[in-house]
């Protein structure tokens, strides 16, 4: 008998007692629950500073606001949904990959598709992967994670004429060696969407002002300018908005213990109120009235 495989993600419909909005939010890096071929040699502790701790948790009311949420169920360390199919370092593996690569910035910096490092100096694996090993994460988690959400997105559309997507990550309070900006402390949010390339700028903008709002300090597109999911499923000519946003963790999680911090239940309060503020909005918007519905 074939062992049983968890399920890559969880699916979270609107909630039936309100009208659905046009938003999906996903949530791809919060999952940890280690797949029985994940053996990494890097330590769990290590480890868990790669995973988006509790986002899926802190946007958990989207769905009381009419919106969907989707989180994978599985970490970031294991194989990154953020990162294109063919951003995988050759190094990695202990055979040459049968199709086209071509790793980037992130896989050089040991943050690719598959990580070559948990922590800098901290090494994931002792030894290569085999091909069938990373083709097995690819086929059984990176690809339905990313159908689900473009499917979500496409019934989102054929409903409401346009989607909006909200990519949800938290970071730091101080990047590392890894990072673009390492050493650097961080805002309390940044809100990307790849230089105005993935979404009407003028979403980008309300959300970075309800943020300020909520008393939170904002920069938009620094030190993360959005990932591949953004930068995939982000159309905004075809009436398709992605932005990405990114929490500082200082502000809900205790970053030495990785466990939730007296201020959780505050932040969770605060991005509810975020949410069903912007879904207020976008159930107001059409594909020929974005700039007016954001103004």
């Amino acid at each position: 008998m074939t062992p049983s495989v968890a399920p890559s993600f969880i699916l979270k419909a609107p909630h039936a007692s309100v009208i659905a909005a046009p938003v999906l939010l996903d949530s791809p890096h919060s999952g940890f629950d280690w797949p029985a071929d994940f053996q990494p040699a890097a330590p769990r502790a290590a480890i868990l500073t790669s995973c988006d701790l509790f986002v899926d948790e802190l946007w958990s009311d989207a769905p009381d606001a009419g919106a969907t949420l989707l989180a994978a169920t599985f970490p970031r360390a294991y194989i990154d949904t953020n990162r294109a199919e063919t951003d995988l370092d050759p190094a990695l593996l202990d055979a040459p990959w049968p199709g086209p690569l071509a790793p980037t910035d992130y896989s050089r910096r040991g943050m690719g598709l598959i990580r070559r490092l948990a922590l800098p100096d901290i090494p994931m694996e002792t030894r290569p992967l085999s091909v069938a090993a990373v083709a097995l994460r690819i086929t059984r988690h990176y690809r339905p994670y990313r159908a689900a959400l473009a499917t979500a997105l496409e019934t989102i559309q054929a409903s409401h004429q346009v989607a909006y997507h909200l990519n949800l990550h938290s970071m730091k309070s101080r990047g590392n060696e890894m990072n673009v900006d390492g050493g650097a402390l961080r805002p309390d949010v940044v809100v990307s969407d790849r230089l105005g390339t993935t979404a009407n700028p003028a979403i980008t903008n309300w959300l970075a002002q309800r943020f300020r709002a909520a008393g939170l300090s904002v920069q938009i597109n620094d030190p993360y300018r959005g990932g591949d999911l953004v930068g995939t499923f982000g159309q905004p000519a075809r009436g398709r908005h992605s932005v990405q946003i990114e929490l500082n963790r200082a502000l809900y999680l205790d970053e030495a213990k990785g466990i939730r911090s007296a201020n959780f239940a505050t932040l969770r309060a605060n991005l509810a109120s975020v949410i069903r503020d912007f879904c207020g909005i976008c159930r107001e918007s059409c594909l020929d009235t974005v700039d007016r519905t954001f103004a």
